[in-house]
């Protein structure tokens, strides 16, 4: 690819992460204008939020001649679903969604579907989006040489690591957790127990809450145990503050040296499974 095209004018939130993405990618000149009838079949030119034409083998990536009634969709969504990433930044990009509802359907929509008021929208915008949106809208080319180039390549990048290191985690966690029904009473608890395993994983309490979310198990799972990342031994913790696990009742345990003040985690030496399940059966309330 030698060039990406995108529209002139002002700059919004889709367009700009659907040109840092393919930045990151090709690392070659943007131009900001209409696109000519030669580029938009031009294999090797990406027409961006512009041209009529959502055509990814001629990497063409525009969205507003949709119809009224098509899902939500923007610029960096037909961008990503032609790398084969756009399933995956739904999973794990949380700002997405909001993104493609923003960009195809305004603010007061958007602020209906969240169900928040008109004024949180804008709440949520920081200097930080404004003066690359502003700054990338200032100039009609940007070359790779330019600081905001370099800048808006750094965010493609890590938006493409970010995925790639989310998909592997999720994967990680898959072919190894176990799901733990614990009876205790007239409840059963439900928990998950990722093994420790020559492979260690680096954030196990976080992979464990991705594949919880990738699941849909967050109004099912109330306490997740891990590998302690700093000894031998495994931390175990509620998921989401679940309201019925206090881990600071099993702070005197022989085998626990910590328990959060708060009640939301303890580490111990224990590695057993039993011996795991019965500490959370002790912090239940």
């Amino acid at each position: 690819m030698h060039t990406i095209v995108t529209h002139p004018g002002g700059s919004h939130k889709d367009d700009l992460l659907a040109v840092c993405v393919l930045a990151s990618l090709h690392n070659c000149p943007i131009e900001r204008r209409e696109p000519t009838p030669a580029e938009l079949e031009d294999v090797d030119v990406a027409v961006v939020d512009i041209g009529g034409v959502h055509d990814a083998a001629k990497h063409n990536f525009d969205h507003h001649h949709f119809p009224r009634e098509h899902p939500p969709t923007c610029a960096l969504s037909l961008v990503l679903a032609d790398l084969g990433l756009y399933e995956d930044a739904l999973q794990f990009c949380d700002w997405l969604e909001t993104a493609e509802w923003f960009d195809s359907r305004g603010p007061n929509k958007t602020s209906e579907w969240l169900g928040v008021p008109r004024r949180a929208i804008s709440r949520l915008n920081s200097p930080i989006d404004t003066t690359l949106l502003r700054r990338f809208a200032q100039k009609s080319r940007h070359e790779p040489s330019d600081p905001l180039y370099a800048y808006m390549k750094m965010v493609g990048d890590d938006l493409l690591e970010y995925l790639r290191v989310a998909r592997e985690r999720l994967d990680f966690v898959a072919a190894r957790v176990q799901r733990w029904s614990i009876p205790n009473g007239d409840a059963t608890i439900e928990a998950l127990y990722l093994p420790r395993t020559e492979a260690e994983a680096d954030e196990p309490s976080m992979m464990l809450g991705g594949y919880i979310r990738a699941e849909k198990l967050e109004n099912v799972i109330a306490a997740i145990a891990y590998p302690d990342r700093r000894g031998g031994g495994f931390g175990i913790g509620r998921y989401e503050d679940h309201p019925r696990l206090d881990f600071s009742k099993v702070e005197k345990e022989t085998d626990v040296h910590f328990a959060h003040k708060s009640g939301f985690m303890c580490k111990t030496t224990a590695s057993t499974p039993e011996r795991l399940q019965e500490l959370i059966k002790l912090a239940w309330k």
